[in-house]
C-alpha cells in the first residue's frame, strides 16, 4: 500500500556511464527528481513524490553497477530550514573558518571567514577531503610554495582556488567539467569579496583537462576528484606540472592509500604527506625531474 502523505528517496550507487540510462527509467517510473552528490563517494539520489508507485527496484540488475544502498520516506518540511540545520560555521586548518551565508556572528580572532552557500551542492568545505585540502595549502604557504601558476582541476564552486589566493598564492586557474560549476564559481567569489585581495582571485571555466587554455607549466596542481579520475588524468597532469611543483591529490579513500600512491610514484609524482580525515586521506606530491 503506498502512503499518500510521505515521499520516497532512493540512494544509489551509480557508474557514470549509466546514470542518463538510469535517469530515463527512474523519471518514466514516476520520480520527480535525481541528483548526483558532487562531494565523495559521489551518492545517487532519486526522488518520488506522495502516492507514486516506485519501481521494482530488482529491474535495477539491467544496469551495470547499479546498487541501490538504502531508502527513506519523509514526509514535507522546510526543507530550506532543514538544511540550514544540518550546516553550520566548521574550523579549517589553523586560520580558516567556513560558515554559510546566513551566518551573521562573528569570526573568531585569527580565523579568516570563507562564506560558502550550501545550496549549492558541492565545493561547501562540508566535506573532509576539502578540508584536508584547505590545511595542506596552509602548509604550502608556510614554505613559500603558492608562486603559482596554480591549477585546480575538478574545482567545484573554487573554494580551494580562493583559499589559495588568500593565502598568497598567484595566477590561479579553476575549471570543472559541470556546467553549473560556471556560475557557481562567479557566485561564491560575489560571496567572498569581503575577504579577497583583488576582484579577481582566480580566472575559472567550464572546460577538460585536455581544453586549450590549460597552459602549463604548473608550479601547483589541486585535484580533490574521486580516485579513479586522478588516476586517469595523472599521465596529463605530469605533462603539464613543473619539475619540482607540488600537487595536491584528494578524494581518496584511506583504505585506497596504498593503491593511490603507487599510482601517483608511476607517473613521476614523490608522494611527501599524506593526511587523513575520518575515512578520507589527502596527498602531497612533488613532481619529479
Amino acid at each position: 500500500m503506498v502512503n499518500s502523505e510521505l515521499h520516497l528517496r532512493w540512494l544509489l550507487d551509480v557508474p557514470t556511464a549509466v546514470e542518463d540510462a538510469l535517469t530515463d527509467w527512474l523519471m518514466e517510473g514516476g520520480a520527480t527528481a535525481t541528483y548526483r552528490e558532487a562531494d565523495p563517494p559521489c551518492t545517487f539520489f532519486a526522488y518520488f513524490p506522495p502516492g507514486t508507485v516506485a519501481p521494482d527496484p530488482t529491474h535495477l540488475n539491467q544496469f551495470p553497477g547499479v546498487r541501490l544502498l538504502s531508502t527513506e520516506a519523509f514526509a514535507d518540511e522546510d526543507w530550506l530550514a532543514k538544511s540550514r540545520e544540518g550546516f553550520g560555521r566548521i574550523e579549517v586548518g589553523k586560520g580558516f573558518l567556513v560558515k554559510p551565508l546566513w551566518d551573521e556572528e562573528p569570526t573568531p580572532e585569527g580565523r579568516l571567514p570563507i562564506i560558502v552557500n550550501p545550496g549549492l551542492a558541492f565545493g561547501t568545505g562540508g566535506h573532509e577531503t576539502t578540508r584536508l585540502c584547505m590545511a595542506l595549502l596552509e602548509d604550502l604557504a608556510k614554505e613559500h610554495r603558492l608562486g603559482g601558476p596554480i591549477l585546480d582541476i575538478g574545482s567545484g564552486t573554487g573554494i580551494l582556488a580562493l583559499a589559495a589566493h588568500v593565502l598568497g598564492g598567484q595566477n590561479i586557474t579553476a575549471f570543472d567539467v559541470d556546467p553549473d560549476c560556471g556560475p557557481a564559481m562567479v557566485e561564491f567569489i560575489e560571496m567572498n569579496t569581503a575577504v579577497l585581495k583583488t576582484t579577481r582571485p582566480f580566472d575559472s571555466f567550464v572546460g577538460r583537462l585536455d581544453d586549450a587554455r590549460v597552459q602549463g607549466p604548473y608550479h601547483g596542481l589541486l585535484a580533490n576528484i574521486l580516485l579513479e579520475t586522478i588516476q586517469e588524468l595523472l599521465p596529463r597532469m605530469a605533462e603539464i606540472a613543473a619539475a619540482g611543483g607540488w600537487l595536491v591529490a584528494s578524494g581518496i579513500l584511506a583504505e585506497r592509500q596504498d593503491e593511490a600512491l603507487v599510482s601517483l610514484s608511476l607517473q613521476g609524482f614523490k608522494p611527501l604527506r599524506v593526511v587523513q580525515e575520518g575515512a578520507w586521506i589527502a596527498i602531497l606530491c612533488e613532481r619529479m625531474p
